[in-house]
């Protein structure tokens, strides 16, 4: 997929002020906003323009989000965030999805196999968002999921990720051994990471 090692890219489609989506109902047409959209494997979600995040297409590890029989949706179905959150970002992987929330925190649904839900718990699937272990008094500001892994940059412009780690891909400079907690990824010495503009993960001087 999409994700180096250090450097991410979160490939999130549709501006704020972008074209928006149509659902049909019959003869009744409903225009929504989607604020950022990304496709997984062989399914989508998307922020709408309340905050709220909708999934559809496969589901077979609950990856849709919405808490309910693991069922393909050919339609959108809403995400089940916590109670009174909304996200400001989101990306799919190929079994696991993953959002920043409005308060900084990070949460991540789906596919547990490796650990790539973030949450510290037994590796299980989860069809509803779970909290990911972020380190202690950090927030996030992007996020992004890749096959069976996912990072996140932080409000401090350091990189964390976690999940599977065959081929090095959390970039710690450790043993390769999967993490179902956030590690930090090995920045190159005075280097940040932001988001720019166009919402890419570069590298940055202090």
């Amino acid at each position: 997929r999409r994700l180096g090692v250090m450097l991410a890219t979160v490939v999130m489609l549709g501006a704020l002020a972008g074209p928006a989506l149509a659902e049909q109902a019959g003869s009744r047409s409903r225009a929504f906003q989607a604020g950022l959209l990304d496709a997984g494997t062989a399914y989508t979600c998307a922020i709408l323009r309340d905050g709220s995040v909708t999934c559809w297409g496969r589901d077979n590890f609950g990856q849709l989000g919405d808490d309910a029989i693991l069922a393909d949706k050919p339609s959108p179905v809403p995400v089940a965030l916590p109670a009174g959150r909304t996200a400001t970002g989101v990306s799919a992987g190929l079994g696991h999805a993953c959002a920043v929330l409005d308060d900084g925190s990070a949460a991540c649904w789906g596919v547990d196999g490796t650990g790539q839900l973030g949450d510290d718990a037994t590796l299980t699937d989860r069809p509803t968002p779970v909290a990911v272990a972020l380190p202690p008094g950090r927030t996030a500001t992007a996020i992004t999921a890749g096959n069976d892994h996912a990072c996140a940059i932080l409000d401090s412009g350091s990189l964390s990720c976690w999940g599977f780690d065959a081929a090095g891909q959390l970039g710690d400079d450790a043993t390769r051994a999967d993490q179902p907690t956030p590690v930090a990824v090995a920045l190159p010495a005075g280097r940040t990471a932001t988001v720019d503009k166009r919402r890419l993960v570069t590298l940055i001087a202090p």
